[in-house]
């Protein structure tokens, strides 16, 4: 199972049959999925916390900070499955009715190659490995 042929759905029974086979649903209100969501943000974080910009892409090709990276990020994902279950939320469409919504806030005509609401370019821009992911279409 990836990217390309898991569902969402399969994924939130994954996540949920590892919950309930542990007894743990009790444990997994919205209050204590919503920390554990930041908790293990933040140790995401950690893994770049004093990396400077030019050290960024060389991440990619450390084998094992990938792996501490994919976990922490797996345990985000699998405490936001966890929320979405609790709270009811359809993460396809609540992902699909916030695209929209930003599309008017920020039209392409406007905002295309904009950082934010100043023209200030990130502080990656000088990375062309960095700055080309970002031009590069999904799935390349």
């Amino acid at each position: 199972m990836d990217d390309h042929n898991a569902t969402v759905c399969e994924l939130r029974r994954i996540v949920d049959d590892f919950v309930a086979a542990r007894e743990w649903r009790r444990f997994h209100d919205p209050k204590n999925l919503a920390c554990s969501i930041l908790i293990e943000a933040g140790e995401l974080m950690e893994h770049f916390q004093w990396l400077r910009t030019d050290e960024l892409a060389a991440v990619r090709h450390d084998d094992r900070r990938m792996a501490a990276i994919r976990e922490e990020l797996a345990d985000v994902f699998a405490y936001v499955l966890s929320f979405a279950e609790a709270m009811g939320v359809d993460l396809t469409q609540a992902l699909v009715d916030k695209i929209r919504k930003n599309e008017l806030k920020y039209p392409v005509e406007e905002y295309r190659g904009r950082y934010g609401k100043d023209d200030a370019a990130p502080p990656y821009e000088d990375d062309p490995n960095l700055a080309r992911r970002r031009e590069e279409p999904r799935g390349a």
